[in-house]
């Protein structure tokens, strides 16, 4: 007894002394959730928690929201043009109104939705302006941290000026670009290509920086200086008409121009084949060293303008001067397509992509807080080192909580590229709309933390879950019901118990999931689906029926088997009509199920 009263004791002391020596800190701030990185899930991810009425406080080393979104100038979306879900299609939203309607950023080949950089920074600004529990402080990148045991309590900041800055919160939010905190927090992570064939080599993908032309009209000549170490060789063959092997089939130069083409004649280079795409691995490099190291990258860049301008015969499209706030005006950071990837509760794979369904003792869909349709599409192609990857083709698919949660630290939660997927998987997870909801649901999931006094683990993803459906997110990315239909949460939620599937289809770079709400049911279908909704299985092992079929289950015979698998409960079910439909089954199935 003695000993039992000694060590708590001891156990107070140290709590007392940590907490003193973190409330006494230098300049310390403090607020109950932190987002460390102002980039797209980071933004995201701080508007989320502010609505859901807790206090942040994003802190960004740029000047700027949005991060590839805005920040890099990729302001060509890929994926998700169909599941405008949340956050995502409230942005994109406000671009219809800014310049007048879907077919107004409708403007080049690459995507549905483009729009010029500064435009979307000024919208996601006056997002998180909006919301008065929303601090975001601008010049700052984390360099220390302050924990107790395994639990993460406080963030410094090195300035721009020299100065510094104490952050401490009650949830902590990774949103860098290149994953820092996990290295500051000590959490465990890995790096690289690490398929089944090659279980660890270091390659990350190419970067880019970008950089966005303006027509300034015929006549103009904006020809900047050659660049240093030019070499047209670089970029033959970026375009037919400068490339002189015949046998290799390019798009004609106009086309590569409108490629990613911007309102108001802008023009995005963002181009890996013969392109501005560049091999540095800046992850291990300082803030500084980093700084450095991009210039290489940016003459890259600039080489390609230069050679628009003299090899392509395009002298008056010239870098654009009002676009973003820097002297040589490229954007203000690279576009990285990879990071730092922790290694958390789960580890989404390309087969949990291929098929979600396949393994029952990976049903991560169960745990899904975002959505994604874009292809495995990876960028090594200025490494020589790198090796070959295949990719299968894929349907959309979910990202999972437990994606957020690092395995070894308490009291933070990762998003943006930085979740756990393997190499393969952060192909699709990493694009900028499925990136922007991982942000929503980790500020979700963070608020609820600080409501309940509770560590990511500890948190009950059906309760996200449910506020994610509030805030009109799929989880399931089933496109043929949107968040408008009366019946979106029930078919949301069997889709997520496995109570009845959707039908995954690889479509181009859209990929699909149908839940087919207008068809029938099999009668395995239906007596599957009761015995999930009862608990007695885990999943139902039935694909929808397909389109035309006739072994559908007749409606009193759906009837009466679901009155005798639920006896004790009293239900109406419309009688009219020959068979009950997969959308009625959702209906009555999601009021009967006890997973949320």
């Amino acid at each position: 007894m003695q000993n039992a009263l000694i060590f708590l004791f001891l156990g107070l002391f140290s709590l007392y002394s940590c907490t003193n020596e973190i409330n006494s800190l230098p300049n310390l701030h403090t607020t109950q959730v932190l987002v460390v990185g102002g980039g797209t899930s980071g933004v995201a991810a701080a508007i989320q928690t502010a609505r859901d009425s807790i206090s942040v406080t994003l802190v960004e080393a740029t000047p700027w929201l949005g991060g590839m979104l805005t920040a890099a100038g990729v302001s060509a979306t890929d994926g998700n043009h169909r599941l405008p879900s949340g956050i995502w299609g409230e942005f994109r939203d406000k671009l219809y109104q800014h310049y007048g309607g879907p077919d107004s950023i409708a403007t080049g080949w690459v995507s549905h939705t483009q729009f010029e950089p500064k435009v979307g920074q000024e919208i996601l600004a006056e997002m998180a302006d909006a919301e008065p529990l929303l601090t975001h402080m601008h010049g700052y990148w984390p360099v220390d941290v302050k924990k107790r045991g395994d639990q993460l309590l406080a963030v410094r900041f090195a300035g721009s000026t020299g100065d510094s800055l104490w952050v401490k919160a009650e949830v902590i939010i990774e949103a860098t670009e290149l994953g820092d905190m996990l290295a500051l927090a000590g959490a465990s992570y890995r790096t690289g290509q690490d398929s089944e064939a090659h279980p660890h080599h270091p390659n990350i993908q190419d970067l880019t920086y970008c950089a966005v032309l303006q027509d300034y009209g015929e006549g103009a000549d904006k020809t900047i200086p050659q660049p240093e170490d030019y070499d047209p060789d670089e970029f033959a063959c970026i375009c037919k008409e400068v490339c002189k092997d015949t046998s290799v089939k390019v798009v004609d130069c106009h086309t590569f121009l409108q490629y990613a083409r911007f309102p108001n004649n802008k023009y995005l280079l963002n181009w890996p084949n013969n392109g501005n795409d560049y091999y540095l691995n800046p992850i291990p490099l300082t803030h500084a060293e980093r700084l450095k190291a991009y210039e290489a990258a940016k003459n890259r860049t600039l080489g390609l303008v230069y050679f628009i301008q003299t090899e392509m015969g395009y002298p008056h499209l010239g870098l654009t001067a009002d676009e973003f706030p820097t002297e040589d005006h490229l954007p203000l950071i690279p576009y990285h397509r990879e990071s730092r990837r922790v290694n958390g509760l789960i580890n989404l794979t390309v087969s949990d992509l291929k098929n979600p369904y396949e393994d029952p003792t990976r049903p991560f869909y169960q745990q899904a807080i975002a959505v994604g349709d874009y292809p495995l599409d990876h960028h090594h192609g200025k490494n020589p080192n790198a090796y070959e990857e295949t990719f299968p083709p894929i349907p959309s698919f979910s990202v999972p909580y437990g994606c957020l949660v690092p395995e070894n630290v308490d009291g933070l939660l990762v998003v943006e590229k930085s979740i756990s997927v393997s190499h393969d998987a952060n192909g699709s997870t990493r694009l900028q709309p499925c990136v922007l909801l991982i942000g929503q649901a980790a500020g979700a999931a963070a608020a609820l933390c600080v409501k309940k006094n509770l560590v990511p683990r500890e948190l009950v993803v059906a309760e996200l879950q449910t506020r994610l459906l509030a805030a009109d997110c799929w989880l399931m990315p089933f496109l043929d019901v949107t968040p408008s239909d009366s019946l979106f949460e029930a078919i949301q939620r069997v889709g997520l118990q496995g109570i009845l599937r959707g039908k995954g289809v690889p479509y181009k770079w859209a990929n699909q999931t149908w839940f087919y709400p207008e068809r029938g049911v099999s009668k395995g279908e239906l007596l599957d689906a009761i015995a999930v909704t009862k608990g007695e299985k885990k999943v139902n092992g039935f694909e929808p029926l397909e389109e035309g079929a006739t072994d559908w289950v007749r409606r009193d015979e759906a009837v009466r088997l679901l009155r005798e698998g639920f006896p004790t409960i009293k239900f109406s079910i419309m009688i009219e009509g020959e068979m009950l439909t997969r959308a009625e089954v959702a209906s009555i199935l999601a009021g009967l199920s006890f997973g949320f």
